[in-house]
């Protein structure tokens, strides 16, 4: 499972100084002319990636994450809206990997540094042991943080599924992407900030599904370790 490898953790980026433009890729139909016309405007967290999933938390987050209070416009696709759209029609059958909801680029323009937000399905509740990297706290199934990437797990029955009685088990990821080297800055503030990030999606993604009591999920993130 994605959210149990260790990869090794990567470097956080400095403080961003300029603003000028750069898209956000999403999960489907990326490319095109809305980019491209948007690429000299910047937007605060809270218009990321449909404006519907950045919670009033993650713009502070992804700050630390990246150093910079203004990003990259967003593809018209790069929503949770759609990815939630391409989720039902993958289940049951897990996905064995991750697709995108969207990726966070710093208005600067900065080419190596990206977030990226990703969803999965597995095939069932959690197992197995975290990385040594990782914190585990108390949200959803499972929630995994580290001072690169953090992933919120929970179980949804949705009336949006071909079989309503079955439990979906989703995966909503964030990381830092492509760069390879050891974090800097307070690892423990990192690894809030890249959680706050992750649960910013998965309540967003619950409610997009109509899951039972929205997957479980708290209204604020729970940073204490479990």
């Amino acid at each position: 499972m994605w959210t149990v490898i260790n990869r090794g953790p990567v470097r956080v980026g400095l403080l961003a100084a300029a603003v000028a433009g750069l898209l956000c890729l999403g999960v489907a139909g990326c490319g095109g002319g809305g980019d491209e016309e948007g690429a000299d405007k910047a937007l605060a967290g809270t218009r990321l990636c449909g404006g519907d999933a950045v919670s009033a938390q993650a713009p502070k987050a992804l700050k630390v994450i990246t150093g910079s209070s203004r990003f990259g416009t967003t593809a018209e696709k790069s929503t949770v809206a759609r990815a939630a759209t391409d989720l039902v029609e993958a289940f049951p059958v897990a996905t064995g990997g991750r697709d995108d909801v969207c990726r966070i680029y710093t208005a600067d323009g900065t080419p190596d540094f990206a977030v990226r937000v990703t969803w999965g399905l597995d095939d069932g509740p959690p197992t197995g042991t975290p990385a040594s990297d990782f914190t585990v706290l108390d949200m959803g199934e499972r929630t995994l943080t580290a001072a690169n990437r953090a992933s919120v797990r929970f179980a949804c029955r949705s009336d949006r599924f071909p079989n309503a009685a079955n439990v979906a088990h989703i995966v909503v990821g964030v990381e830092r992407w492509g760069m390879p080297t050891e974090p800097e800055g307070d690892v423990e503030a990192l690894k809030d900030a890249y959680a706050t990030v992750a649960h910013s999606f998965s309540p967003a993604m619950a409610e997009e599904l109509r899951c039972e009591r929205n997957g479980g999920l708290p209204a604020r993130p729970a940073l204490d370790p479990a």
